[in-house]
């Protein structure tokens, strides 16, 4: 019987957003597949994690798409992503938390979905809509740090997963949303 590798996969990023710390046996068990069958996919944890990290970024290219982050106000873009972000989540929640995702400057895929993201940060600057004194890539780093932690706390059921979007959204539009001066 063939493996599916996408179900093998999405199967190990259920499990380990769940428990990131799950060894290759447990993984193997939740794709339904033995040890063995998943070390002929992935030779390891590190291969595993990198094909979810590529995983993670295709899905987050495909939301920053079906977001129209052009279209509209700034503000509203930025909802539109963090709605379409949301199924996700819990896997950027544990590629947030993987440390060898970021050593030896293997952070290009992500530098290119910075790129993306800050740009409506900029757009809402320009725009007058978000406060001109928090830099882009702050923005940025902020609303993955939320969409992790918003994650984490829908999983453990500290937040309802229908409040996902609002949670993220108006914490951090709240803290970037220009005041007007008194």
């Amino acid at each position: 019987m063939a493996v599916d590798r996408d179900q093998v996969l999405r199967s190990a990023a259920a499990l380990l957003t769940r428990t990131p710390t799950a060894t290759m046996d447990e993984v193997a068990r939740a794709a339904g597949i033995s040890r063995a069958t998943l070390h002929r996919h992935f030779a390891g944890r590190d291969a595993l994690v990198r094909a979810l990290e590529s995983l993670g970024v295709a899905e987050c290219e495909a939301a920053l798409d079906r977001a129209r982050l052009d279209d509209g106000p700034a503000g509203d873009a930025l909802r539109r992503l963090v709605r379409e972000i949301e199924p996700a989540a819990g896997l950027l929640a544990f590629l947030y938390g993987e440390n060898q995702l970021w050593e030896d400057g293997g952070d290009e895929p992500w530098a290119r979905l910075d790129t993306r993201i800050a740009t409506v940060f900029v757009r809402g600057q320009q725009s007058g809509e978000f406060r001109i004194d928090l830099s882009p890539a702050w923005l940025t780093e902020a609303l993955y740090g939320l969409v992790a932690s918003c994650a984490w706390a829908t999983q453990a059921g500290r937040v309802a997963p229908k409040d996902f979007t609002h949670m993220v959204v108006e914490l951090l539009l709240g803290g970037a949303l220009r005041r007007e001066e008194p």
